[in-house]
Formats: C-alpha cells, sequence, structure tokens
C-alpha cells in the first residue's frame, strides 16, 4: 500500500518562506519611507542642520547626501559631455521656502574623449528652507514634515537613473545639530565669491576668459576651470591658462556643437585635492557675440512636433482606465481559471492529483479539502495584493510576480521543490527520522493541509499573468484598496474554482479510479514536474545572479539532497554520514552561498541579442521621433508564458519578416530583477505584471496585445502600422 507522503510539513515550511518573503520586503518598505534609500550604486540620505531651531526668519538646513560606491559617480548642475544634475523635489508645509542647491565644487572626470563634472565618494547637496512667520505649527505638531522626491543618475561605464523619496521630521521646539560636522564640511565646499566680475570674450573657435580678484597667493598657480553653462565649451579638451598681474586669464576651446548663448556666465575656479580644496566663483560677462550655433544642434519643428503629438499619445491613452470595476472582476475571474492551464502551475498539479487520488472514496475529506484549498488560494492571493498594494502605496516600484525578482526567493522556492520532489520520488518518509506525533500531523490536519498546498500553489502560480488578468490586475493598483483587493480575490477564486467544484460534485468521484498500488506509480511519477520546476528556477537564478549563482544554487541543492539521502540511513552509520553531509553542507554555504544572491547588473544592460535592443527610458521616444515603429516586449526570465511567447510567435518567421519590412525597433525590457522605469512603463500602459507586448507608431496610443500571443493577432497588429 502507499505510504502518505508527509507533504504537510514542507507546504508548512512554504508559508514560512512566504512569510519571510513579506516580512523583508515590509522592513525595506519602512526604510523606503524614512530618510535613507539604499542602492547597489548609492547611499541617499536625507538630512537637517537646525542648530537654532525651527523659527520664523530663521533659515534651516536640510540636504540630501549622496555615498557612492568605489568608481561610482553622480552630477553637478553642468554634468559636462554627458549625465544628468540631481533633481530634487520638495513637499513643505504652508510657510516654508526651499531655495536652491548650495552645489559643492565637482571635480573633473574624464570618460574615454570626453569628460563630465560629478562628484564620487561621498557629497552633500545642501539646500536652505527659509521659515517665514506664516510657518505656524499647531500645538499638537511638534515637528517640521519635509518630504523629497529625488532623482540621480549614478554612472560608472554604464550609466543607472535612480529615484528615491524620503521623509524628515525636524523639531520645531529645539535644535538639530547631529549633523553639524558634515553641513560645516558642504559649507567649505562652496566656492566664495568674488565681488569683481570677470569677463568672457569669443575669439574665433575659443574663449578667452578673465577672472580679477583672486587672493594673491594663488598668482602663478595653475587653477581648475568649471563653467556653470553647460554646452558651450569642449569639456575634455585642453586649455591654456596665464596670469596677467593679478588677472588670471585662460583661452578655452568653444565646442562645435555649442547651443548655448549666454550674457552672464558664471565660472568656477579650484585649487587642492580632496580634504584641502579651495574655489572661488565669477559671474563673467560675455562681451562679445556669440557665433551662430550649428544647425544640427537645433531641434526641428517636425521633430518636435513628433516627440510632442508622441508623448501626447501615450500619455492620453494611459491615463483613461479602460474598463469598469464589473468588467475588472469577470476579467480576474476568467484569468484566475485560465491560470490553471499555465505551465508554472503544472508542478501544483502533481499535488493535487495525488490528493484527489487518495481521496477517491471518501466524499467528506474531498469536500474538506477542496474547501480547505479554496480558502488557502483566495487568502494567499487576498495577502500578495495587500502586500504589493502597501508597497506602492510606501513607494515602491513593485508590480504583480515582485516576489520572484528576488534571487534568494528564486532560491527558496527551489530548495522548496527540491524537497518535495525527492519526497515523491520516495528518496525519504519524515516518518523516518522525526518524531511519531510530528509525522502523524498530516492524519490529524487534512483541511491544513488543503490550505497550505492553496498557499504553495498562489506562491508559484503568481508570476504568471494568464489572459484577461493583464488590463485587471492594472486596474487594481489604481483603485481603493477594498475594490483593489476584490480582484485578487476574484483571481483565487477562479484559480480554486475547477478544484472547489470537483470536491463537492459527486459525479466527478466517478470519474477517478480506486485508490490502489498504482497510487505509488503516479506519486513517483509526479517528482518529475517537481524536478522540471526546480531546473526552470536554477535558470531564472541564473539569469539573476550569473553563471556562478546557478552553479552554487546547484551545488547547494545537491548536498542538502545528501543531508536528506543521510537521514534515512540507520544506527550509526546514519549518525557518521549525516554529520559528514551537514558539515560539507554548512562549508558550502558559508564558501559559495553569496553567489547565490550576488547582483550580476541591471537586466536592462544585459544582451538582448542583435534583433532585439534592451529597453531604457526614452527610447520608445527617440524611435518614433525618426518615424521608426516600435515594439516593446516587457518579459521575465521567471515568466513561463513570457518564454513560450518568445520561442514560439516572436521567433516566427513570418512575423520576423512583417517586422522587418515595417522596419519596427523591437525593444525588450527585461523585468527579472526588480526595476522601477519598467514598472512605471507598465504603470502607464495600465498594467502591472508580465508579459506585456506593446506596438507603437507616432501619433497614435499604443496597441498592447494579448497576454498568450497568437501569430495571426501580431500579424494583422503590424500590418497597421
Amino acid at each position: 500500500m502507499l505510504r502518505r507522503p508527509a507533504l504537510s510539513l514542507l507546504l508548512r515550511s512554504a508559508v514560512l518562506l512566504t512569510a519571510l518573503g513579506a516580512t523583508a520586503l515590509g522592513a525595506w518598505a519602512q526604510s523606503a519611507a524614512k530618510n535613507t534609500v539604499t542602492t547597489p550604486q548609492v547611499k541617499a540620505e536625507l538630512m537637517a542642520h537646525a542648530p537654532n531651531g525651527v523659527g520664523a526668519g530663521e533659515t534651516v538646513w536640510v540636504g540630501l547626501q549622496l555615498t557612492h560606491q568605489p568608481e561610482w559617480h553622480t552630477y553637478w548642475k553642468n554634468s559636462g559631455d554627458s549625465g544628468l544634475p540631481t533633481q530634487l523635489e520638495w513637499t513643505l508645509p504652508p510657510g516654508v521656502m526651499a531655495g536652491d542647491i548650495a552645489w559643492p565644487v565637482p571635480k573633473k572626470i574624464p570618460i574615454g574623449n570626453l569628460a563630465n563634472y560629478g562628484y564620487d565618494n561621498t557629497v552633500l547637496l545642501p539646500v536652505p528652507l527659509t521659515v517665514t512667520p506664516d510657518f505656524k505649527p499647531s500645538l499638537l505638531a511638534s515637528e517640521l514634515e519635509v518630504k523629497l522626491k529625488a532623482a540621480w543618475l549614478v554612472c560608472r561605464k554604464e550609466c543607472i537613473p535612480e529615484e528615491g523619496e524620503f521623509v524628515l521630521k525636524i523639531p520645531v521646539r529645539s535644535s538639530t545639530g547631529i549633523n553639524g560636522a558634515a553641513f560645516d564640511a558642504a559649507q567649505k565646499a562652496q566656492p566664495k565669491h568674488l565681488p569683481a566680475g570677470g569677463s568672457i570674450a569669443v575669439n574665433g573657435q575659443a574663449l578667452q576668459v578673465s577672472v580679477p580678484g583672486l587672493p594673491a597667493a594663488l598668482r602663478g598657480k595653475t587653477l581648475e576651470f568649471f563653467p556653470e553653462t553647460g554646452e558651450v565649451i569642449e569639456t575634455a579638451a585642453p586649455y591654456t591658462q596665464s596670469w596677467q598681474g593679478d588677472v588670471w586669464t585662460a583661452s578655452v576651446p568653444l565646442s562645435a556643437q555649442r547651443s548655448q548663448s549666454p550674457t552672464l556666465m558664471p565660472v568656477v575656479l579650484a585649487i587642492g585635492a580632496d580634504g584641502a580644496r579651495e574655489a572661488w566663483r565669477s559671474e563673467a560677462k560675455v562681451t562679445t557675440a556669440w557665433p551662430s550655433t550649428a544647425a544640427p544642434a537645433a531641434v526641428s519643428p517636425a521633430l518636435q512636433a513628433a516627440l510632442a503629438g508622441n508623448a501626447a499619445s501615450i500619455s492620453i491613452s494611459s491615463s483613461t482606465p479602460s474598463l469598469t470595476l464589473a468588467a475588472a472582476l469577470l476579467g480576474a475571474l476568467l484569468g484566475g481559471l485560465i491560470l490553471n492551464l499555465m505551465p508554472c502551475v503544472f508542478p501544483i498539479l502533481a499535488i493535487k492529483v495525488v490528493g484527489f487520488a487518495r481521496h477517491a472514496g471518501n466524499g467528506r475529506a474531498r469536500r474538506v479539502g477542496g474547501a480547505a484549498y479554496t480558502a488557502g488560494v483566495v487568502v494567499s492571493f487576498l495577502a500578495l495584493g495587500g502586500l504589493m498594494l502597501a508597497l506602492r502605496a510606501a513607494g515602491a516600484q513593485l508590480g504583480w510576480g515582485f516576489q520572484l525578482q528576488s534571487p534568494a526567493m528564486v532560491a527558496a522556492l527551489a530548495l522548496l521543490f527540491t524537497v518535495i520532489a525527492l519526497n515523491l520520488a520516495g528518496l525519504f518518509e519524515f516518518g523516518q527520522f522525526l518524531p511519531g506525533r510530528l509525522a502523524a500531523l498530516e492524519a490529524r490536519n487534512p483541511a491544513a493541509n488543503a490550505f497550505l498546498s492553496g498557499v504553495l500553489a498562489v506562491a508559484i502560480a503568481s508570476p504568471c499573468t494568464a489572459p484577461f488578468m493583464g488590463a485587471s490586475l492594472g486596474l487594481a493598483v489604481g483603485l481603493p484598496a477594498v475594490q483593489a483587493l476584490a480582484v485578487f480575490g476574484a483571481i483565487g477564486i477562479g484559480m480554486a474554482l475547477p478544484y472547489l467544484l470537483a470536491s463537492w460534485v459527486p459525479a466527478v468521484a466517478g470519474w477517478l479510479p480506486r485508490p490502489g498500488a498504482w497510487m505509488d506509480t503516479l506519486r513517483r511519477f509526479m517528482a518529475f514536474p517537481m524536478f522540471a520546476t526546480v531546473a526552470w528556477l536554477v535558470w531564472v537564478l541564473g539569469q539573476q545572479s550569473g553563471i556562478d549563482g546557478a552553479g552554487a544554487l546547484l551545488a547547494l541543492l545537491v548536498a542538502v539532497s545528501a543531508v536528506l539521502w543521510a537521514l534515512t540511513l540507520r544506527g550509526r552509520t546514519r549518525l557518521v554520514v549525516a554529520g559528514l553531509s551537514a558539515v560539507v553542507l554548512a562549508l558550502l554555504a558559508g564558501a559559495i552561498g553569496g553567489n547565490v544572491v550576488a547582483a550580476e547588473g541591471p537586466a536592462r544592460n544585459a544582451a538582448a541579442g542583435e534583433r532585439w535592443q534592451a529597453w531604457a527610458p526614452g527610447r520608445v521616444e527617440q524611435a518614433l521621433a525618426a518615424g521608426q515603429p516600435v515594439m516593446v516586449d516587457f518579459t521575465a526570465a521567471w515568466c513561463v508564458t513570457c518564454q513560450y511567447n518568445k520561442k514560439t510567435t516572436l521567433a516566427n518567421a513570418e512575423v520576423l519578416a512583417d517586422l522587418q519590412a515595417k522596419q519596427v525597433q523591437l525593444l525588450r525590457a527585461d523585468w527579472t530583477r526588480r526595476d522601477p522605469d519598467i514598472t512605471a512603463a507598465l504603470g502607464r500602459l495600465g498594467r502591472s505584471g508580465v508579459p506585456v507586448y506593446v506596438l507603437y507608431k507616432a501619433g497614435s496610443p499604443p496597441v498592447v496585445l494579448s497576454e498568450v500571443l497568437a501569430v495571426d493577432e501580431l500579424r494583422a497588429a503590424i500590418t497597421k502600422l
């Protein structure tokens, strides 16, 4: 006879994994709502300095401190040949006004034959807040709440746009001086103002710069030159400088692509190294006429109209919801039903098939199991949807399937499914090495086991976006919480409905064969879908953490399997072999475990292939402005539907020929790892998960295609471009 598989303990571990993931994401969301945001490249912290307290007429200093990882940098107000300056957007109470950034002196950062102006290591960008008499906090309010939305571009060889939302509360009735040293250092890094203005004259292809009034101690020394106005000089080109008495002069090459013609051009002169730098600022008047700018530097009216028209069409299309709540609920219900046919749900069918076969002759057990499974699915969808909504409300850019964007969660699921597969294959039974009471939990709690199998089903099925689900999920994230949770609950009901009906309709029991020895064969056969899922999860991890991460995970799974096998032995052999296996597992985890969660880099920087190019913000608009239609494939390695479409419809020779004939720019937005820019782009399309396929044409709204993409549908859409 078949021994009952002890899957209940494994299912309980699935719940533990889900709880740990939720705890980690919740902690991250709380930190996002505070004064610090940390990325792999930068730690950004909002700081304050109010030594005299917060009162009318006082100046309160706040600032964003950026601590860069080695070799990474952000940009000055004039970023040079490339890059963008850091942008700060403040939300302040009435009566408090923010000034401009008091930019510290930058460094010149050579990049090949170009050069940028920016900061590495640690820099504080201070901003003065002026407190006016109109600021009147209530008696109960003892703090000045400062909110900041910041955006910065951080670069090494590649550039990554990043952003963060910060909240800082400054005591109103006491001083704040804990960050005094940082603000004092930032104050010393400010260029000193020179009362005597300089002058700039255009002489052929060079600027003749003259700056008087510098300290006498500088005469004869070489100074660094930083113009605050961008797109005027050749930033990377060498320039000559000399002293004419007490006047510093320089001949600076004029840029062939100059686009600015200022009448007043502030410049900064600096000397010294880190920790001992001094700088002076002069507002130099331009005393001669500028030559005409090069034609390519100007944007043609046609190009400007194309850009504006395309932006308007996209914004209008995405701003109006395409579904009502009733339609969204119906779509969610149908999507949940179809979710049972998605490849990512097949492993869960193994558990349900074994369970149905076991209870074929027991109507009450079948009904209890069906109801408990349905409860597990619906509650899990509600919990997952609520967590996603809460994190998005806290400022996180997340979408459906966000849990598999974490390498740690992918590795944990691979471990869980490996253990389940080994159990189904008959390698071990928990009763062999667990106390009798613990091993008997499954028999006493069939409803709990069914509930936990529903939790596990949602954990592995949620990354899929079935037909009808995409638009419903996209609408849900913008609805009030109660209505949004209703949509998530409808998906759960749809997914569980076949099992619920089967468990309560007596006719279904007649279709099932009687329990017998064949069930042991079925159970062992069902181990193979589990092993296939492990292979898929290892591949997903390889897309996130690289070949070293995938190899490390495989090695650790083998070591875990050896420990489980050793625990099935008897006597002293079990003690020795299990102990050695556990030691090997611990050594492997310490030596190579870090590779599993190591970041390989942003997915968008990975090679997307010769035909498909990597998506990035602005690339769609650039192509449309040049008159080229665009197709974007929003995908992820953990999305099985995405991979199916990629190998079938998107690889179809006729489809590729049609795309080539229309000269369609093909872009692939890889969402395997969390990417706020891709999340935002999906949100503008009314979607919150992948796959999403979009066709863009200048002057027309974007066309969003079906999740399960058919060749005929795509070819028909291409003909309209």
